[in-house]
């Protein structure tokens, strides 16, 4: 059996991060007692956010859980599993990819077709974001989304102009620090009436604002449900996640989609709707 694994190495650089909260700092010391070979890929301003397992090429594990404690007992998250051989195989491509470079550049710049179909960041980030937004307009009778941030241009303006059942959740400490964030740069501004109008069909959660040491309680779940398709991984629906190393499995099924709209609604139901 040979095991390998890749993380993010967030040493900080010289240009700032856009805001968004990056992955729980990885140990590499306790990670060395494993005795398995480790990649170090660099991601302060761009993160390595993946979060899956591909096992004997046939098998994905994915979703949007960090792999700490904070993750699986604090916060809201999805994760799924897939055995497809071909979906396996575009997710150890970009393993690969990451492995062999050392760097996220434009991995993930290809195409997987089919009913089950992934979809990778940055090499296909705003693809992806225009997929999403796509399949929101295009619906006729749901959209469920669940996502800590909502800044993805496309997807902004496709929910704002969305006229049938819509509605989500998010996490409204980000939510409010994107804000700021807008109003200190004169660029980001257009969007600031755009997410307040589509943060108007949605819930909060209040969480505790990311600071190292901080407890990590975020509403985390990266999830879009658009009549009987699902989008769901590590991406958050924003403009950084399109630049991030992000994966995202695109799932035409009706019988999962009401599934996860259900769900969604449930998550909602657990905190206030977010005032203008």
């Amino acid at each position: 059996m040979q095991v390998r694994i890749a993380f993010n190495d967030d040493t900080p650089e010289p240009e700032p991060r856009p805001f968004e909260p990056p992955p729980p700092r990885t140990e590499p010391t306790v990670l060395e007692q494993l005795g398995v070979p480790l990649a170090a890929i660099p991601g302060w301003r761009d993160l390595m956010h993946h979060k899956y397992v591909v096992r004997d090429g046939a098998s994905v594990w994915t979703g949007s859980t960090n792999w700490t404690l904070d993750s699986w007992t604090r916060q809201e998250n999805v994760l799924c599993t897939v055995d497809d051989v071909v979906v396996a195989h575009a997710y150890t491509r970009v393993f690969h990819d990451l492995w062999r470079s050392g760097i996220i550049g434009s991995s993930g710049s290809f195409d997987t077709p089919g009913t089950v179909r992934p979809w990778f960041c940055p090499g296909r980030g705003p693809e992806l974001s225009a997929r999403i937004a796509k399949r929101i307009a295009a619906a006729r009778r749901r959209v469920r989304i669940a996502s800590p941030l909502l800044t993805s241009g496309p997807i902004l303006a496709a929910v704002n102009e969305c006229e049938i059942d819509i509605a989500g959740v998010c996490d409204l400490t980000q939510v409010r620090q994107v804000f700021r964030q807008w109003d200190a740069n004169p660029a980001s501004t257009w969007k600031s009436p755009l997410l307040r109008q589509a943060m108007l069909r949605f819930t909060g959660k209040d969480s505790t604002p990311y600071a190292p040491g901080s407890v990590h309680d975020f509403m985390h779940a990266k999830m879009t449900v658009a009549d009987d398709t699902v989008f769901v991984g590590s991406f958050n629906l924003s403009r950084s996640g399109e630049t991030n190393a992000e994966n995202v499995l695109e799932i035409a099924d009706a019988a999962l989609a009401e599934q996860m709209a259900g769900w969604i609604d449930e998550v909602r139901a657990r905190f206030p709707r977010v005032q203008a």
